[in-house]
């Protein structure tokens, strides 16, 4: 697949504006191809690839498709990416099924991109972005030849594409491994980092079981002269590569964050391993989880050859990923994060860490559920990590690529959330409902269009 890519001209995207769908689209226009693309609705990061000469459209008819596309005689020189999230009944995909197009998963490219090349790729439930995109920012810091594919916008790239010279020997590729439709399997890692496995995507697994067993999978796919590093309590199975254990919870495990406090509104903390102990880093990046997705990239900073000086300084300045504890606005009035925490172990510890950060201030938080499915299989849990907070908005649950399912709303979870101030709020009505409450500390929550609320939300406490 590789060389076929070489005779490639035009990659055709549906799907274009998810977030792994547009780091490849950007990839291959940055090495020259034709690229273009549909996708349902238009959002900041397609409008970002509109401006940097990527076509869209945003409505699902074959006359959409470049002519270029639709009169190529020579099939081959047009490849079609395709997203999981693209419904059977849609249009473009159905015409370039019967004409014949070469079509392939976000997932396969992926692997056909890193086949080859050193492959540092990070996976988990939770904390995959952060890490990945952690790691990205120290080995690029550090001056090593990186190039990465992100599933979130890094604030110190302004991208979640970086591109390294991949013809030369010292090069490596970081990656998100999606588990979602089990994506991670088309990879073979030099180095994997698996970050959590708590259960989720139920409606591609049935079960947390066949999640489980799909991670250890992915495991066994490190190669055999390479190395795995894992949370600290994960069952990762039988594996051929080396293995060492990460945590911030305890000590005995083969890389440490030990001795964390928040000073002057920074995480500091010390790592601690077999060979190294380097004290009071201080993380860029606000959040307890953050220092423990810290400890997993530097251990592996560190078997790249990056020195104590240079994750060091990576560490502080680096400033995470776009929706990952971001906080958007700090003034004396009020304090405002936004998260893309859309699981329960998310808002735990997105929750917690506000807590931490800002103690003795109140914490509202308004929460987009993100699928019916998700909705009706952790209902229970989601409502134990809200009543963490002091005061909860909650919004109608986000269908993204799902149809509704009957007796499955915000409500199943809002019921059963045991603090007194909740609330569910129509989208129409958010902005005059946190203006109405003038609250200390807001957080926004949730993956789904969530996000369209966050530049209205800054202009309003501002």
């Amino acid at each position: 697949m590789k060389n076929e890519l070489a005779k490639i001209k035009h990659v055709y995207f549906l799907g274009i504006g998810g977030i792994g769908m547009s780091a490849i689209a950007r990839y291959f226009h940055a090495v020259g191809k034709s690229v273009s693309g549909y996708d349902k609705t238009p959002t900041p990061l397609t409008h970002q690839l509109e401006d940097e000469g990527i076509a869209i459209h945003y409505a699902d008819d074959v006359n959409n498709i470049p002519s270029e596309i639709i009169n190529c005689l020579d099939k081959s020189e047009v490849l079609v990416i395709l997203t999981p999230a693209i419904p059977k009944e849609h249009a473009e995909w159905n015409f370039l099924v019967q004409n014949n197009f070469i079509i392939i998963k976000r997932s396969k490219v992926l692997g056909v991109l890193t086949n080859g090349q050193t492959t540092l790729a990070v996976a988990g439930t939770h904390g995959k972005t952060t890490t990945s995109t952690m790691l990205a920012h120290i080995l690029n810091s550090a001056g090593k030849n990186t190039s990465a594919f992100l599933g979130g916008i890094s604030s110190n790239f302004k991208s979640n594409l970086l591109i390294g010279n991949t013809n030369v020997e010292d090069h490596r590729i970081v990656v998100e491994a999606d588990e979602f439709d089990r994506s991670f399997l088309q990879l073979f890692p030099d180095i994997a980092i698996i970050t959590s496995m708590d259960p989720d995507h139920l409606d591609i697994y049935g079960d947390k079981n066949e999640m489980e067993h799909n991670y250890r999978l992915f495991a066994s796919q490190v190669k055999e002269e390479g190395t795995l590093i894992y949370k600290k309590g994960l069952d990762i199975g039988d594996v051929k590569s080396k293995t060492y254990s990460y945590s911030i919870e305890s000590s005995e495990c083969d890389f440490a964050g030990t001795n964390i406090r928040v000073e002057n509104g920074f995480y500091h903390f010390d790592f601690k391993s077999t060979e190294n102990y380097f004290s009071d880093l201080v993380l860029g990046l606000p959040g307890r989880h953050n220092v423990e997705n810290a400890v997993a990239a530097a251990a592996v900073a560190i078997m790249c050859g990056v020195t104590e000086s240079e994750l060091r300084a990576a560490l502080k300045s680096f400033s995470g990923a776009q929706r990952r504890f971001e906080i958007q606005v700090r003034n004396n009035r009020c304090v405002y994060i936004d998260d893309y925490a859309h699981h329960p172990a998310e808002l735990n510890a997105a929750i917690l860490s506000a807590k931490e950060l800002f103690p003795n201030k109140k914490i509202t938080g308004i929460f987009q559920p993100h699928l019916f499915t998700r909705t009706r299989d952790f209902a229970r849990e989601f409502a134990q990590s809200l009543s963490l907070l002091d005061s909860l908005i909650m919004l109608d649950i986000y269908p993204a690529r799902e149809l509704p399912i009957t007796g499955i709303t915000s409500n199943t979870i809002l019921d059963q959330v045991t603090i007194s101030d909740k609330c569910l709020v129509n989208k129409t009505d958010l902005l005059s409902e946190v203006n109405a409450r003038n609250p200390e500390v807001l957080m926004t929550l949730g993956a789904g269009d969530i996000d369209q609320f966050v530049e209205p939300l800054i202009h309003l406490l501002n």
